[in-house]
């Protein structure tokens, strides 16, 4: 195998794919490198942890059939350190690896590609494809993703559901104690139910570039795939069944409201601060008749915060959140002014109702905390 490229387009799919390499936690030494691969003039690099592979199909100057694999870590970083504008030759004898630009020469011990796990083909016919922006792409995940599970124990919450529903796409996250939904497509003919890492997708997240404006979405039956460009990223779905969260949104709240978010922000901000010795509790009181939302926290030994904003308010109650959960979604969220909805009746089942958060004017984005019971 040989290859002629440039720097820039070496270094920056490198920077990609390597991220897999380095991050992969086995007892496989080939799962730290990079598989070279050029086919008919077409050079690919290739790393996977066996759940997740990253593909990037780069252009390159020149080539010559063949394929290597090289250390992720130890490729990227010489690459990366070579002067901008070189072009960079790769020559394979066998396991022996040459790679010089100008006057760097460096030899690397690589290893065979026949000892690189065959990654997993997928039958294109037998899939359902999804075309979209990679704009609403990134804000979609990044405003679900935050309420996934990092409890292993549950492996269903630990990633992001991809489902239909009434002609529409969404994606939804959740840990047990809120939920977060996006309207994701707004017209599909294709049905799907999967339930795809959230690794996979933070993934996916750094190697959306400027240069890309669509993204596919490609469903198989027990993997996916997402395609940027020249860059695929190929996944697992977790083996579990999503609750049916839409039960759990309530219809209908007794208090509304609709507050600055930054403001919003700001307040909850200072309350986390008392909070932090009280399991991050903080209390959430609307005032109808004084037409003030209230954030307040206490600290046993350091004090107590309460701040208001003035607003008008339909309702008057009290609602205990996590104060991380209120500054995620803020965080997240798109628009300048937010609707806040909850009850301090209980609901249909008896328990304390949840907040519900949406954007200010649109619908697309809705946000779900349950309260503290104490």
């Amino acid at each position: 195998m040989e290859i002629e490229v440039t720097q820039e387009k070496l270094s920056k799919a490198l920077n990609i794919v390597s991220r897999v390499a380095m991050g992969a936690k086995s007892t496989l030494p080939i799962l730290s490198n990079v598989l070279i691969r050029a086919v008919s003039k077409k050079v690919s690099l290739t790393t996977t942890n066996l759940d997740m592979a990253v593909v990037d199909f780069i252009p390159v100057i020149s080539a010559k059939d063949g394929e290597v694999t090289v250390p992720a870590r130890l490729l990227a970083e010489f690459v990366s350190n070579l002067p901008h504008g070189e072009k960079i030759k790769i020559k394979a004898n066998g396991t022996k690896v040459e790679i010089s630009a100008g006057k760097y020469v460096s030899k690397i011990n690589g290893a065979s590609s026949e000892d690189f796990p065959v990654l997993p083909e997928i039958d294109e016919k037998k899939t359902v494809v999804y075309k979209m922006g990679v704009d609403e792409f990134k804000t979609g995940i990044s405003e679900v993703i935050i309420a996934a599970s990092g409890d292993t124990t549950r492996p269903a919450f630990t990633g992001v559901f991809f489902n239909t529903f009434e002609g529409k796409l969404y994606v939804v996250a959740s840990d047990g104690y809120r939920i977060a939904e996006r309207e994701f497509i707004s017209k599909v003919e294709s049905d799907v139910q999967a339930i795809v890492p959230t690794a996979a997708l933070q993934e996916v997240l750094r190697s959306a570039s400027d240069e890309v404006d669509e993204i596919e979405l490609i469903f198989e039956e027990n993997q996916v795939r997402f395609r940027l460009g020249e860059i695929e990223v190929t996944s697992k779905l977790i083996d579990g069944v999503f609750p049916d969260y839409r039960q759990v949104i309530p219809k209908e709240m007794g208090i509304k409201m609709v507050l600055p978010r930054e403001e919003l922000t700001r307040i909850t901000k200072m309350a986390a601060v008392f909070a932090r010795e009280s399991s991050r509790a903080i209390s959430c009181e609307a005032d109808a008749k004084a037409g003030k939302f209230y954030v307040s926290s206490v600290a046993n030994e350091m004090g107590e915060n309460k701040s208001e904003i003035d607003t008008k308010i339909s309702g008057s109650g009290e609602i205990k959140l996590d104060s991380r959960f209120l500054m995620d979604v803020m965080n997240v969220m798109e628009e300048n002014e937010v609707r806040v909805e909850f009850s301090d009746e209980p609901g249909v089942d008896g328990k304390p109702q949840p907040m519900v958060i949406r954007n200010g004017k649109s619908d697309k984005y809705i946000h779900v905390i349950m309260p503290l019971d104490f």
